[in-house]
């Protein structure tokens, strides 16, 4: 197998972070095709890719990282004081306050406490495209578990309850509520509807590599269609973990920009997002204050998500320095499936945002821990 290059540029101090992406490239086969994008105290310090056909320009799916961009509009909009946390979702959407959801709250909603995670009898990709496809559905079912009592994740609807709340009390969606007011002022390259002449620079997420043996212990654990975590990843005979992973190859999720894992973006755009979020950004302010930042990655949820794995959860971001123990407390962020991942840790100054092209195995890129490791040694030795 031919040697995969490395290329883009590093900051002094964070050449060790280019030796363990280096080192990351070699070892993994099949040619994953990598960003890694990282900021510091609001100045990029790494921006580095490999793999074919992939540049620093490249954009491809995020999946669940798109939810750190929904998120961060639902952040600003309670510090704006549009939206008020601890209201019931039912006060401005009456439609959902049927078979025991009129007590629901925004706040449990961003906390994955709702027992409303999906639709058992599933969706079809063009449904799953659709934020307000997807709020008609779930508004009329029964929670899964008396809300308040657990938590576990909504994989592809949790954007489209904050979206539909969103929608019906300020009159626009995420999707144009983040184009306003974060892509364009800030001209990221992460997009929650990617425009048409934008086409050309996206590359598909690929399929994982998994040896036999792999696949089969994979496939003998994997969720039944009707189980909590089935219904969470919208498995049933026309949706498998394959799809998930293709989720975003389809252009109808691409253009609607889907508020729960429909985003594009590259690492750039990742970790660019992040630190406009707690870091001043070419002369402007962070876009939110102290407190604001604060309360959205302070825990919430901890303890087993029902859907699968110790997960802890702030305020709709997974709470980072629970993954990663070498992050502060503070740090907040969101992966997604097939490996991306982007987070800001607002006391050492850290964002970081990460791609990879080709899905890693079992939805899990271990990677991320030994990247972010190495970016957070480097920016802790220039303090």
């Amino acid at each position: 197998m031919r040697k995969t290059e490395v290329h883009g540029t590093v900051a002094d101090g964070f050449g060790e972070v280019r030796e363990e992406f280096t080192a990351f490239v070699a070892e993994e086969n099949g040619e994953p095709g990598a960003q890694l994008a990282v900021f510091h105290h609001g100045r990029q310090v790494v921006d580095l890719w490999a793999g074919a056909d992939v540049t620093g320009e490249t954009l491809t799916g995020l999946h669940s990282s798109t939810k750190g961009a929904t998120y961060l509009v639902v952040a600003l909009l309670v510090q704006d004081g549009v939206l008020d946390l601890d209201q019931a979702v039912a006060r401005h959407w009456p439609e959902f306050a049927v078979a025991g959801k009129a007590g629901i709250t925004l706040r449990d909603v961003l906390t994955h406490r709702t027992g409303v995670i999906g639709a058992e009898d599933g969706f079809t990709v063009e449904e799953l495209a659709d934020d307000r496809v997807i709020a008609a559905r779930v508004a009329g079912q029964r929670p899964l578990w008396r809300p308040g009592s657990a938590y576990g994740y909504g994989g592809f609807v949790t954007g489209a309850l904050l979206g539909e709340v969103v929608r019906r009390i300020t009159g626009s969606t995420i999707q144009e509520l983040f184009e306003a007011r974060i892509r364009e002022p800030y001209g990221l390259d992460l997009f929650l509807g990617l425009p048409a002449e934008h086409e050309p620079r996206y590359l598909p997420i690929q399929p994982w590599l998994a040896t036999p043996e792999q696949r089969a212990e994979f496939e003998a654990y994997s969720p039944a269609p009707h189980s909590i975590a089935g219904i969470s990843y919208n498995l049933g005979p026309a949706f498998t973990p394959a799809d998930v992973m293709a989720f975003p190859n389809a252009r109808v999720v691409r253009a609607k920009g889907q508020s729960s894992g429909g985003g594009v973006g590259s690492a750039r755009g990742l970790a660019a997002l992040y630190a406009a979020a707690v870091s001043e950004v070419d002369g402007r302010a962070p876009m939110l204050k102290p407190d604001t930042a604060g309360e959205f990655a302070m825990l919430h949820s901890v303890g087993t998500d029902l859907v699968g794995g110790p997960v802890s959860y702030a305020l709709g971001f997974q709470a980072k320095g629970q993954s990663y123990p070498f992050l502060s407390t503070h740090a907040f962020g969101h992966n997604g499936s097939a490996g991306s991942e982007g987070f800001a840790d607002p006391r050492t100054g850290i964002a970081y945002g990460y791609t990879r092209r080709r899905a890693a195995f079992a939805f899990n890129a271990p990677e991320n821990e030994r990247l972010a490791a190495a970016v957070t040694r480097a920016a802790t030795a220039l303090s």
